[in-house]
């Protein structure tokens, strides 16, 4: 394979490609004002963000986890959102999602996970980049992966509780949702109540809500024994064109979750003619279709009213997310349903 291949495989997979594509802002996310009764999940009244970059350490395991918080800019508790990246990626990726969901109130949390991440492939030779991404999509990166999710969750506990840490008082740990694109999918469907050989031993009863961006089935055993202990509200979301060159996820194969999923608060939306990338800031360079600039509005919006939903108990996002509200928001080859 040619070195600029390499180059171009190494960008799809982590997302981080630039293209003339910009990202629509918090501000640009701003809808017009409506009356105060209409529940819209893409007005924001906080656009004044922080972002504070800081790493976890975890002694147990010698384990020291990059994070970026985005902060929404009040003193009061907020309820938090963890994210994990794809393959390859690292704590700056889907920027877009972590502005929004800030400027609506929530603190975000984007992890990176050292092992699965860009180090693994930015000092590597172009030629070996792609074998040295497929060696890290293994057993013991995805054991790391949701080993590192109840601890950044217990730094946040002792973070929140002490006086001189700056997210003293800041974080609402009875309300956490979990959120991952790929990989990170991968990650958060383990974390939120997947099991394996009969067990969801991953399973961190700390998180009240999942968001599994671009889902996969296991690779072993069937998808109703898989997900048939998911206890909580997921919101799944992929693209009729979600593939990706590493693993063997499929577009269709990853239709395969919800069914499988028992019926209760459970989502899908599955939005036409998206690729993987979707779920990143841009489009990347070997994308085979035109990127939908609805899209974004669309994931940001659903996502919204999703954590409003389960995380705030918001009765009229919850109206809004069971109800029409959805297709307001989506284009008319959307796939949405819910159970």
């Amino acid at each position: 394979m040619r070195a600029w291949n390499f180059v171009v495989l190494v960008l799809f997979i982590c997302g981080i490609a630039t293209t003339g594509f910009e990202p629509m802002t918090v501000a640009q996310n701003r809808s017009q004002p409506t009356a105060p009764a209409t529940y819209d999940p893409l007005a924001v009244t906080n656009d004044k963000l922080e972002t504070l970059l800081i790493d976890c350490r975890d002694e147990r395991r010698d384990r020291d986890l990059p994070l970026k918080f985005y902060l929404p800019k009040m003193q009061a508790p907020a309820p938090v959102i963890v994210f994990s990246h794809g393959l390859g990626g690292n704590r700056e990726g889907s920027k877009f999602l972590g502005e929004h969901w800030a400027a609506r109130g929530y603190v975000c949390v984007f992890v990176q996970h050292p092992g699965s991440d860009e180090s693994v492939w930015r000092d590597a030779p172009l030629a070996d980049r792609l074998a040295v991404l497929r060696r890290a999509a293994d057993g013991e990166n995805f054991t790391l992966r949701v080993q590192d999710i109840p601890a950044v969750l217990d730094q946040l506990e002792k973070w929140n509780g002490d006086p001189q840490h700056t997210l003293h008082g800041r974080l609402d740990l009875q309300h956490v949702g979990m959120a991952g694109h790929s990989f990170g999918a991968v990650t958060t469907q383990a974390v939120s109540g997947q099991s394996f050989l009969g067990t969801a031993r991953y399973t961190d009863a700390r998180i009240k809500a999942a968001m599994p961006l671009s889902p996969s089935v296991p690779a072993v055993g069937r998808p109703n024994i898989a997900f048939r202990t998911v206890k909580i509200p997921w919101m799944l979301m992929t693209g009729t064109h979600d593939d990706a060159p590493i693993g063997h996820s499929t577009p269709e194969s990853r239709r395969e979750v919800y069914p499988a999923l028992p019926a209760g608060n459970k989502y899908e939306l599955v939005l036409d003619q998206a690729e993987h990338s979707i779920f990143t800031d841009r489009p990347l360079f070997n994308d085979r279709l035109r990127r939908n600039p609805q899209h974004h509005r669309s994931i940001l919006a659903i996502s919204t009213a999703f954590w409003d939903a389960y995380l705030r108990d918001d009765a009229a996002a919850r109206q809004w997310l069971d109800g029409d509200g959805p297709r307001s928001v989506l284009n008319d080859a959307d796939l949405w349903q819910h159970k």
